[in-house]
């Protein structure tokens, strides 16, 4: 039997050079991503943090922790869209199971 919906957690790195108005519209569209086409998302935002080394010449990034319940089809969307959208550094998602 496939499966219908599965727990998925998706980090991303937001470039903090935007400032704080782009960063919370960032945020707020991807958290209305995830609710559209998912449920019981929860957004955890861990703000600036210094990272372990550099992308692109940047030492720091805002970290964004999203996790949400959906169908397989959807992060895969989710990290296309992430792929392509300005200001994100760097995105990882991962499913936890069912």
């Amino acid at each position: 039997m496939a499966k219908v919906s599965a727990n998925y957690e998706v980090v991303y790195l937001i470039d903090p050079a935007q400032g704080d108005e782009a960063i919370a519209a960032t945020v707020a569209k991807f958290q209305a991503l995830a609710e559209e086409n998912g449920s019981n998302v929860v957004v955890d935002e861990w703000g600036k943090r210094k990272l372990a080394y550099e992308i692109d010449y940047k030492t720091e990034a805002h970290y964004v922790l999203m996790s949400f319940t959906s169908g397989p089809e959807f992060p895969k969307e989710l990290d296309r869209i992430l792929g392509i959208t300005e200001g994100i550094m760097r995105s990882m998602i991962v499913c936890k199971g069912e």
